[in-house]
Order: structure tokens, then sequence, then C-alpha cells
């Protein structure tokens, strides 16, 4: 075991992850997970002004969990403003591929329901790429 405690190295470690979700227990959830593999949170915000506030922010962004539609308003402006910055970021959503517009067609996207403590251990292979 590590110094902190740990077993391994978790796989977020230092980075900063906008979390981006307007369900409650979903967020939570989802920055338990995120926490627990070591990433710091920005976050979590449930409107695209709050996600923009962050991507416009002074602190740099490692990665982004990006919920679609967020309360009945789809979020892909905060895509394109993630896209721009060269932020690497997955989709959560209920919504299949089709309802994807193209420029978005190549980002990973995660179905709902699913397991938070699953993504976290997906997410390290796309944030420090």
């Amino acid at each position: 075991m590590s110094e902190s405690g740990r077993e391994d190295a978790p796989g977020l470690f230092g980075l900063r992850i906008l979390l981006v979700e307007d369900e409650y227990f979903l967020a939570d959830d989802m920055m338990r997970a995120l926490k627990g593999a070591g990433a710091e949170i920005a976050g979590p915000v449930d409107t695209r002004e709050g996600a923009l506030g962050f991507i416009e922010g002074a602190s740099p962004l490692d990665g982004a969990v990006l919920d679609i539609n967020l309360h009945g308003k789809m979020s892909f402006e905060v895509a394109s403003a993630l896209q721009v910055r060269s932020v690497p970021f997955v989709f959560t959503t209920g919504y299949d591929q089709a309802a994807i517009p193209p420029e978005f067609a190549h980002v990973p996207r995660w179905e709902k329901p699913f397991d938070p403590a699953a993504l976290a251990r997906a997410l390290p292979s796309l944030f420090k790429a």
C-alpha cells in the first residue's frame, strides 16, 4: 500500500475534471467515483452557463464529463467550447448516437444508466492521451 493509503496510484490523480450533470444523485455518484480515482472536480454544474463559466475560467481543465440534456437544453454549445480548447470529454446521455451532431460523432458516449465507477476507470486513457 502506498503512503497515500491507496493500493495503486489512482488513474485520474492530479487531473481537473469538469462534471456537468443535472441529475443530482447521478452527479453525486459520479463526483465520488471521480474523486476516488484521484481527480479534482470542477463543479458539478447543472447548466450550460455554469459549465461555460468553468471552461472560460482561469484554471485549466484536463477533461470533462458532459450530460447532453441539461434541464431540457442541449449542451452542444458546451461541447464546442471544450473542443475549441482541446479539452477531452465524454458524453453521458440517454440519447442514441443519432441525436449527436456529426462534429461530435468521435466523442465517446456513456449511455444512461451506467456505473459511475466504471466510467471513472475508463477515463484515464482518454484524459491523459
